[in-house]
């Protein structure tokens, strides 16, 4: 029996311009996929998105982007949520599912400069602006001669503080600034090898509750195998690390023929120590996959950081 397609639905998300681009895209999937549907958007505002004074890392973490929007699947304002799939927790569980992962897009990390078109043209003492600790490090352990410090606020916020002098350059993901038609401001993309990406970076998770099914069967044809199967290798990774905003941690896998190549690493914040683990395997192995390769960073001393970070 044919499920019945959905008559209205209702999409929980940031209020930001680029969460806003994320839910119209799976709203115009929505519509596309179920012409009769009648695809609405709740827009919200977070305590990530008002609590810009402090990095992530002192106040709770990426978690603190998506409680509000789940407060909304659980008092039935609406159906589902967009998010980005970096900043969905990776210990989401009981009520909650992710009920779709769609198409990559780019995972990589952008410079942007208004005076430099490459990191290595930055002369030292530079003020370099980022907001995770993830591509602090890494930049740190490359270039200890420059000034890495924080930067919060939604995207055009963060271009904002850049052209009015605050920083000599930024560095943000790349998918965000294509999706929001600012490609023009990208001066160089830093390869994987230069600077790892967050696990499901340039990805989008649609989140419901577990409870409903019909909205997993509704959300199904929007996802994407290739980048589920990605996503579970790098949620792998940082479930057995218990990777937070707290802690320095990437992880990057690629699909190529049903053979996954996955990467991370972890670091301490100032660069000093970066411990790095790779591997590869089939498709239909990627959680394991991944734990094997966390359990790698922790025979190599990640323990010590985590334990320290955490603390």
């Amino acid at each position: 029996m044919s499920l019945t397609p959905p008559s209205r639905l209702v999409i929980a998300t940031r209020a930001s311009r680029l969460a806003l681009w994320q839910a119209r895209h799976v709203q115009a999937r929505l519509q596309a996929h179920y012409p009769g549907c009648q695809v609405e958007l709740l827009e919200m505002t977070t305590r990530g998105d008002q609590i810009l004074d402090r990095t992530l890392s002192k106040v709770g973490g990426k978690g603190l982007f998506v409680k509000e929007l789940e407060t909304a699947l659980l008092d039935g304002r609406a159906d589902l949520a967009v998010h980005s799939l970096k900043d969905v927790p990776v210990d989401l569980g009981e009520p909650f599912a992710l009920a779709a992962i769609l198409e990559r897009a780019d995972p990589c990390d952008a410079l942007v400069s208004n005076t430099v078109d490459s990191l290595d043209a930055l002369p030292a003492g530079a003020v370099l602006g980022t907001s995770s600790l993830r591509r602090e490090s890494q930049l740190r352990a490359r270039y200890p001669q420059l000034q890495v410090r924080p930067l919060r606020g939604n995207l055009d916020t963060r271009l904002a503080k850049l052209d009015r002098g605050d920083y000599a350059a930024i560095v943000l993901a790349a998918a965000g600034l294509q999706r929001l038609g600012l490609a023009q401001r990208i001066r160089a993309v830093l390869p994987v090898e230069f600077s790892l990406p967050a696990a499901g970076q340039g990805t989008l998770g649609i989140e419901t509750l577990a409870a409903r099914t019909e909205m997993r069967a509704w959300l199904a044809p929007l996802g994407c195998a290739q980048a589920r199967v990605c996503a579970l290798a790098e949620r792998a990774v940082s479930r057995t690390l218990g990777g937070s905003c707290q802690v320095p941690l990437a992880a990057y896998a690629v699909l190529q023929d049903e053979q996954i190549f996955l990467r991370a690493l972890v670091a301490e914040p100032d660069g000093s120590r970066v411990l790095r683990a790779q591997a590869s395997g089939l498709a239909d192995q990627a959680e394991p996959l991944g734990i094997a390769v966390a359990r790698d960073l922790l025979g190599q001393g990640a323990d010590q950081i985590l334990a320290r970070l955490s603390a």
